[in-house]
């Protein structure tokens, strides 16, 4: 039996498959700015628009694109090709992430990857794909310095046809 209080099950984000746990959605009783629900959640990651949206909308808004259209906002950007269909989809229904840089999406098997969450040493060093990729960018004794909380961090994603891991990294 379900407790009736509990929020829905949260919609599925297929570029960002865990939100809840990336922080990019947060338990709330906020109303939703869009659709005007308390829906449980809320959405915690960047919002390019003109309206103050921090902390406002609801994910089912997001996924759905309703709040995309009604205040003209983005979410994330996409860095690389990849089919228009998959940038709509990433950058006005998709949650986004924080960053200390602009956040990037990013790409892999022309399509989107799905973002896995920030990423220091501990959480790269299963993937020696996407370490071989930082390293190339910035050097070995880069790598030892990453921190998941801290910075410099990584931005870690996984390609949805290969498998292959992906990483960025920024700082301020």
């Amino acid at each position: 039996m379900t407790d009736p209080a509990a929020p829905p099950p949260l919609p599925c984000f297929p570029y960002h498959p865990d939100p809840l746990a990336t922080g990019s959605l947060v338990p709330s009783r906020a109303r939703c700015a869009c659709c005007g629900q308390r829906r449980g959640y809320v959405y915690a990651g960047p919002v390019y628009a003109v309206a103050d949206l921090s902390h406002a909308l609801c994910p089912w808004c997001l996924a759905d694109g309703s709040a995309a259209a009604r205040y003209e906002a983005q979410f994330t950007e996409v860095d690389g090709r990849v089919p228009a269909d998959v940038v709509r989809t990433v950058e006005q229904r998709t949650p986004g992430f924080g960053g200390w840089q602009q956040e990037r999406w990013l790409t892999h098997c022309e399509d989107a990857a799905e973002f896995l969450g920030r990423a220091g040493i501990r959480e790269l060093t299963p993937h020696p794909d996407a370490l071989e990729a930082l390293a190339a960018d910035f050097g070995e004794e880069f790598l030892s310095v990453l921190d998941a909380d801290g910075q410099p961090t990584a931005y870690l994603f996984r390609c949805r046809h290969c498998a292959r891991h992906l990483a960025y990294a920024d700082f301020t």
